[in-house]
């Protein structure tokens, strides 16, 4: 059976999220990755082990050396499921927004 990593759970880490947002900025070797955190080199490796996989991010080999680039589509996978409870919240948000503009305070 072939199991595959949720993209969720890829997300739910803060060390993961730091690194989609310093890929988005610029593509970036594993050792430039790493040298932004206080973790080891292998813990980092995981990490964009477990983006890659869920397809966050995507390999490009330059010579000897391998660029990770963000990628969007992924995001948009991700962005797409969330919309629909973006808008029940937003709903729900203006139409307490009107009740309490009805709402008057007793004196």
């Amino acid at each position: 059976m072939d199991l595959r990593r949720d993209v969720f759970q890829a997300i739910a880490d803060p060390t993961r999220r730091a690194i989609i947002t310093l890929v988005a900025l610029q593509a970036m070797t594993p050792s430039a990755i790493a040298e932004k955190f206080d973790s080891s080199r292998q813990t980092v490796s995981k990490h964009i082990q477990i983006l890659t996989e869920c397809e966050l991010l995507k390999q490009e080999l330059k010579g000897r050396e391998i660029y990770y680039h963000f990628n969007p589509k992924k995001m948009k996978e991700i962005a797409d499921f969330i919309e629909p409870f973006r808008n029940m919240w937003d709903d729900r948000f203006n139409k307490l927004e009107n009740i309490m503009k009805k709402y008057k305070p007793k004196k």
